[in-house]
C-alpha cells in the first residue's frame, strides 16, 4: 500500500489523518513542522504529502516550494490540506506545486480516494 507523509502542527490533527488512513490501508508517517516535513520527505521519499498550510515557521505553501525545486522529492505529489476556504489560497497552493487542495474537515473517504488518485496518476 502507498506511504503518505503527513506534515501538520498539530497533534491532534496528526492522530485524526493518521488513523483514518491506517484504517483505509495505508502506511504513514507524520511530522509536526514544514522543516521535520521536508527531513521526512527526503529520507523517505512517501507516495504522497499531506501538507497543513498554516503552521509556524516554515508554513505549507514554503515547505511545497522547495519539495517540489528538489530533484529528490519533486515527483511526490503534494495535496495541501487547510481550515481556509479561499480561492486565493488554493490558486497560491497549486503555483507553488500542490496537485490537490482540501478543506478540513475533509471526509475520510473523499480524502482516500483523492490520495488514490493522485498516486495513482
Amino acid at each position: 500500500m502507498a506511504v503518505v507523509l503527513i506534515i501538520d502542527d498539530s497533534p491532534t490533527e496528526l492522530h485524526l489523518f493518521q488513523n483514518m488512513l491506517e484504517k483505509a490501508g495505508f502506511d504513514t508517517l507524520v511530522a509536526d513542522s514544514g522543516e521535520e516535513g521536508l527531513k521526512a520527505a527526503r529520507t523517505s521519499l512517501p507516495d504522497c504529502i499531506l501538507m497543513d498550510v498554516v503552521m509556524p515557521g516554515m508554513n505549507g505553501f514554503q515547505a511545497t516550494r522547495q519539495l517540489t525545486k528538489d530533484p529528490m522529492t519533486a515527483s511526490i505529489p503534494v495535496i495541501m490540506i487547510t481550515t481556509k476556504d479561499q480561492e486565493t489560497d488554493k490558486i497560491w497552493g497549486m503555483r507553488q506545486g500542490a496537485v490537490e487542495y482540501v478543506v478540513k474537515p475533509v471526509k475520510d473517504k473523499d480524502l482516500v480516494a483523492m490520495i488514490n488518485a493522485v498516486v495513482a496518476d
